[in-house]
């Protein structure tokens, strides 16, 4: 049986409380791509863009359906990290993406971060894939419930994403499909402004995809519409791929209870063979907010503890580094470094680079985050431990802080 994109939808709106929209689709069958972009103006909409021009040139020649979808989202993740290094008004910037290929009889997902992929077949609706956030852990793991994730503070936290880093681990599965299914691609404006069942509704309820995607909309943003919003879908009918009707869709904006199904369509165990380097939690335009659990590894975060420096090690390393940045190229080694401090209102801050001034007033690191906890809650005892400047990697600085956040250090 030879399956074919009858109907293709893409729906994208801003929100109600962002002026601009950092997503990015491309749906052109049998390929259909979501981005949404992280790193705040001007820099998450630059990232999802990408992701929509490499899928606009094309997928690889050769592969699985899984593999062509995978290496498509390793070249975009890498000219989204190659930009952010050298292009400081992009510095930080990271995507989602969730990709499909309408293959035959099935289709094949790709997934990194937050946005989702859903099957819609007999009126139940499927998720296809797997959060990479705080959130969908702490579910995992049975701490709390799903409708309680749409309420967590920290439900925009992902662990996940194409940019900081040069390799990501890309999740990919493959479903076999039906004529009349329905396969739809949303952002986490979405699916963090309703529940699951509300979708479910709203696709069972419609006339059209087309009713449908603006319905959800509608939805999303009387609920709040705390982000932007999109939505791609296609119904995949019995056909010739070849003689599909669809047109080149491509919307990117730069400026802009579980249903029981059969067991063929469930999803693959999610892969958790680490990537070689370091992955952060990331967050969306509000800033990077981590706060990963400690011992958490199931969705590809690992970070390495290398200890902290001594003051005599700071003070060489310091040294040295004074002296490659004034040989020139050594600025990039310097963010790789981070350190806990204050800032003018006695909130702890997660500094980027050295804890030292050069000559000239020229400061050797600059802000990565602001945490919101005051130093004044941090016991006396501890305080000084904390608080001084020690120089850590990023892996260590990221716990230290989760723990600050999450109450750990009482004493």
């Amino acid at each position: 049986m030879m399956l074919r994109a009858a109907e293709t939808i893409v729906r994208t709106d801003p929100g109600r409380q962002r002026s601009g929209n950092e997503d990015a689709t491309f749906a052109h069958a049998p390929v259909f791509a979501l981005a949404d972009g992280m790193g705040g103006a001007q820099a998450g909409e630059v990232a999802s863009a990408i992701v929509a021009q490499t899928f606009e040139r094309g997928l690889p020649a050769e592969g699985t359906a899984e593999e062509r979808l995978a290496e498509a989202v390793q070249q975009a993740n890498r000219e989204i990290h190659e930009r952010q290094l050298v292009e400081h008004e992009h510095a930080g910037m990271g995507t989602t993406v969730t990709a499909a290929y309408l293959d035959q009889d099935s289709v094949a997902i790709a997934n990194v971060g937050d946005s989702r992929g859903y099957l819609f077949r007999d009126g139940e609706l499927k998720r296809l894939t797997n959060d990479h956030s705080l959130v969908q852990e702490l579910v995992t793991k049975g701490e709390i419930t799903d409708d309680e994730a749409l309420e967590h503070p920290q439900r925009s936290i992902i662990t996940r994403a194409l940019g900081p880093e040069p390799i990501v681990e890309v999740d990919t599965w493959s479903y076999p499909l039906r004529p009349g299914d329905v396969v739809m691609l949303c952002s986490d404006g979405l699916t963090d402004m309703i529940h699951e069942r509300q979708v479910q509704q709203a696709l069972a309820e419609s006339t059209s995809l087309s009713a449908a995607a603006d319905r959800l909309i509608d939805e999303a943003n009387a609920a709040g519409g705390r982000d932007n919003i999109t939505v791609v879908m296609f119904r995949a009918e019995q056909g010739d791929p070849a003689s599909s009707v669809d047109q080149p869709t491509s919307a990117y904006e730069v400026s802009f209870d579980e249903p029981a199904f059969p067991d063929d369509i469930r999803p693959a165990a999610l892969p958790v063979t680490p990537a070689p380097s370091l992955r952060a939690p990331l967050a969306r335009r509000q800033g990077w907010k981590p706060k990963v659990p400690k011992g958490m590894t199931q969705s590809g975060t690992q970070q390495r503890h290398f200890g902290r420096l001594g003051k005599a090690v700071a003070g060489t390393v310091a040294l040295l580094a004074v002296v490659f940045i004034v040989g020139g190229g050594g600025y990039l080694a310097t963010r790789q470094l981070y350190f806990l401090g204050t800032n003018g209102q006695g909130t702890i801050v997660v500094y980027r680079g050295l804890p030292y001034v050069l000559p000239g007033g020229i400061p050797m690191y600059e802000t990565f985050y602001v945490s919101g906890v005051p130093a004044s809650t941090i016991p006396a005892d501890r305080r000084g431990n904390i608080l001084n400047h020690a120089v850590r990697d990023q892996g260590s600085a990221i716990k230290l802080v989760n723990q600050l956040e999450l109450g750990q250090i009482t004493r």
